[in-house]
């Protein structure tokens, strides 16, 4: 879903396929928002020529040494104060080894066995049912270059301009029972990084990757071996992925065969995942602290000044929502998806001070509208000022809501419209003459005496059938309100 907040799904479940527990979890890389690498001053931009933004550093040239990027230690720290971590005040680098073409140095600098940040947990809701999944770990790492295949001259290249880019790998606990759970969990991380600025989110371009680790097993019995999906780039693709894997997987148990460690590759033409490689454990790697990198020391002086300098937090402003315009946590954390929605939100419920109305316009009316062009927030033709004009004029008994979504119609396509306008135009204003509804409602009563004799014998639904009769008569412009209040007046006289 591209638009405004997520559609309210059914909650999740222990789930069981085919009597098979299945449990995920995740390792995902997040690129960080710096201007230069990890280790050198080699730019990060995306797009430049093929190794045009690989520097003596990054191409581990002989006499080279890394040099840390202050700003990825930075957006590690308020990556943990986010999720509630623990923020390491000293934490090592280490050498993970491992040949592979894009891969300069033959090794990887990485953290082991002292990460920068330790626990923490993401929340988020799945239907109307809060879910928490816990963090085993978020530790600093630079990329790998990239190797480009160009299949129709049977040759492979090599660019080396990701090389060194800082990335921050966040790692779950297998917390989650389903692929809907898995997905709402990458949406709520990607909603963190992105919200508080540490990384441009952006799935197309590699800045966002998500590894899936994947197993099943009979309830009760231990973890099964699992299979780690690579390189998922959008949410999409990440369900029908972890989809396939848990129906194949329980496919070659029922069949006899046994779950191989493995490293799987996704590929969405086909809907099918295909083994990659056998699946390396920690010691494959001989890892062993940098000689070239001192221990990372983080003074709590320093987590405090990042701290200070942080935006609202997501969930911060969701609570604060909740308390001050009165909305369930349910719909608070829905308006608090994005910053974007987050400031139209509280926009339009300042200016109109009916904030459990504008949330309920922005979920359903403007997010239906939006999704429908796969548009988000910041494409929204109708202003926050405009919408709580609208919603004012429905809380003042001017239009209806059948008349507001007219209204809607109009402002949609012609941004520059004034609300007082089209209702004028169009002719949209309510009946809020109490005489002249009173006529309407004597008139239906008189030629509906079924209805009214079926009401006043218990029938509840007869009223329906008489409030619409009555709005036909206004042509729409009865309030409805006024319209059910008089005519059980009249039906209880």
């Amino acid at each position: 879903m591209n638009a405004t907040v997520q559609e309210k799904k059914p909650a999740s479940k222990s789930l069981l396929v085919q009597g098979y527990e299945v449990v995920i979890g995740f390792e995902t890389h997040a690129q960080l928002s710096t201007q230069s690498k990890i280790f050198s001053r080699a730019s990060t931009a995306f797009g430049a020529e093929p190794n045009t933004q690989a520097c003596a550093v990054d191409l581990a040239l002989p006499g080279t040494l890394p040099v840390m990027n202050k700003g990825a230690v930075e957006r590690a720290i308020e990556f943990g104060l986010a999720v509630g971590s623990h923020i390491a005040p000293r934490s090592i680098f280490a050498r993970k080894n491992y040949f592979y073409p894009d891969l300069p140095k033959g090794y990887q600098i990485s953290q082991f066995e002292i990460p920068v940040v330790q626990g923490g947990a993401v929340e988020f809701y799945l239907g109307d049912e809060k879910k928490s999944v816990r963090l085993v770990r978020a530790h600093l790492e630079e990329d790998a270059g990239k190797s480009l295949h160009e299949d129709f001259i049977g040759q492979t290249g090599i660019d080396l301009n990701r090389a060194g880019t800082p990335l921050l790998e966040i790692v779950t606990e297998p917390d989650m029972r389903s692929s809907l759970e898995a997905v709402a969990y990458a949406k709520e991380l990607h909603k963190i990084v992105t919200w508080i600025g540490i990384c441009d989110g952006n799935m197309q371009e590699g800045s966002f990757r998500c590894d899936a680790n994947v197993s099943v097993r009979k309830p009760g019995e231990p973890l099964g071996t699992r299979r780690e999906i690579k390189n998922l780039n959008s949410f999409k693709f990440m369900q029908q992925a972890i989809d396939y894997e848990i129906r194949w997987q329980i496919e070659e148990l029922e069949d006899g065969r046994a779950i191989q460690q493995a490293t799987v590759l996704f590929n969405p033409d086909t809907g099918e995942t295909r083994a990659m490689r056998t699946k390396e454990d920690a010691a494959d790697y001989r890892y062993f602290p940098d000689p070239d990198l001192p221990p990372l020391v983080i003074a709590p002086e320093w987590v405090e000044r990042v701290r200070a300098g942080m935006t609202e937090l997501p969930r911060v402003m969701a609570a604060r929502f909740a308390a001050d315009y009165g909305l369930s946590d349910y719909d608070a954390t829905q308006l608090t998806q994005s910053r974007e929605v987050a400031a139209y939100f509280e926009a339009a419920a300042k200016a109109c001070g009916q904030a459990k109305l504008v949330g309920n316009w922005i979920m359903g009316e403007v997010s239906r509208r939006l999704n429908a062009s796969e548009s988000d927030i910041s494409a929204c033709p109708v202003s926050a000022q405009q919408l709580a004009k609208l919603i004012g004029r429905i809380q003042d008994g001017t239009i209806s809501n059948n008349a507001a979504r007219q209204v809607m119609d109009v402002l949609w396509a012609e941004p520059a419209s004034a609300v007082d306008t089209i209702i004028e135009a169009k002719g949209l204003k309510q009946m809020n003459d109490t005489g002249a509804l009173e006529q309407i409602v004597d008139t239906v009563l008189a030629a509906n005496p079924k209805n009214v004799e079926e009401y006043r014998a218990g029938n509840a639904k007869a009223l329906n059938a008489l409030v619409g009769q009555i709005m036909k008569g206004s042509q729409g412009k009865a309030n409805p309100q006024q319209v059910n209040e008089l005519l059980r007046q009249k039906l209880a006289s």
